[in-house]
């Protein structure tokens, strides 16, 4: 593996030298660095003037609505409107904090969001590295078009499908697990509901997930395995020494968006799922802000509790953000 490291090593120390060159060329002051912006948006300003309307859609749809997240710190009155309810500070807050079901369905969105990304993160990863070793095209296109499609399947579609196939009655899945002395009860027990929602999740998203994975591998230089090759390098030395590293930026992403979203996220799959006998293990975040805020009426506290989930979905970026930037600091 010597070549490949030698290899990273001239990469890494030409990139400084072209790095510092530019600098002592280009100048570092604010006014040099505006200027080569300037002269940047300038030469691209055709693609800029393209963003236009993706930005108007963002700040229609995006930002202005934004204002409603008064409402969490008000007490709503239909008559009176947004604006002219009365200001209570945080009231909502406290009320939404002392509720039993709250906190059950905060804790209840972490865990599952914390095992879904436990299970579909590393094997996405396996899986994009598996089909980028495929060598057949036409062969790796169907595998790539098999993988991908799930995702297209509505949630309504995909909770029909799984109603079906653990009906008591005539369901496959559940007749053969019983046949096996296995008795499945995946509606009516929080834990099993809760092995569902990862394993259907894991079904329709794994292989959408592999798109990224796909285009970071593409890019990685052929010479490299070349070298470990001829170092006696096997395939499993090859995807810890080259793919992994290679693949670590991607990976640093992925994950930080991923952990961004810990806290929210899964209504569609959740709703068309769930039902009372799992709301102890099965409600979330989502399902309860739809019911108080949509369900009840109550749109001042379901305001609230979209406000916590958000600012929660923030620290925990924030955080896994610095983590990362300082394991990738050390590892430099």
């Amino acid at each position: 593996m010597g070549s490949y490291f030698a290899k990273k090593k001239e990469e890494r120390a030409n990139r400084r030298a072209y790095e510092l060159l530019m600098r002592e060329t280009h100048g570092s002051s604010p006014k040099d660095r505006a200027k080569r912006l300037g002269k940047s948006v300038w030469e691209n300003r055709f693609f800029y003037a393209s963003l236009i309307p993706a930005m108007i859609l963002l700040l229609i749809f995006a930002y202005e609505p934004m204002y409603g997240v008064i409402l969490a710190f008000k007490r709503y009155s239909y008559k009176l409107g947004i604006t002219g309810s009365p200001w209570v500070g945080f009231v909502n807050f406290n009320e939404l904090f002392e509720q039993e079901e709250f906190w059950s369905a905060f804790r209840n969105t972490f865990v599952i969001n914390l095992l879904k990304l436990g299970v579909s993160f590393p094997l996405t990863i396996i899986l994009a590295v598996q089909i980028n070793a495929i060598r057949s095209k036409p062969y790796k296109t169907f595998i790539q078009t098999c993988v991908y499609l799930p995702h297209f399947v509505s949630w309504v579609v995909v909770s029909g499908i799984i109603f079906s196939l653990f009906d008591e009655s005539s369901g496959p899945i559940y007749n053969f697990l019983l046949s096996m002395g296995i008795k499945t009860n995946v509606f009516g027990d929080g834990n099993q509901f809760v092995s569902l929602l990862v394993l259907s999740d894991l079904w329709k998203e794994v292989g959408w997930g592999t798109i990224i994975y796909l285009a970071a591998l593409s890019s990685i230089p052929p010479e490299y395995y070349e070298a470990a090759e001829i170092d006696g390098a096997n395939i499993v030395q090859q995807f810890f020494c080259i793919t992994l590293p290679e693949l670590m930026p991607t990976m640093s992403i992925v994950l930080l968006l991923r952990v961004g979203s810990l806290i929210g996220g899964g209504f569609d799959q959740i709703y068309n799922l769930y039902n009372s006998q799992v709301y102890d293990k099965g409600d979330v975040i989502d399902t309860y802000l739809y019911r108080i805020g949509i369900g009840d009426g109550n749109f001042a506290l379901g305001t609230a509790a979209g406000l916590f989930e958000s600012l929660s979905n923030l620290v925990l970026l924030i955080g896994a953000a610095i983590i990362i930037a300082r394991i990738k600091k050390k590892v430099e």
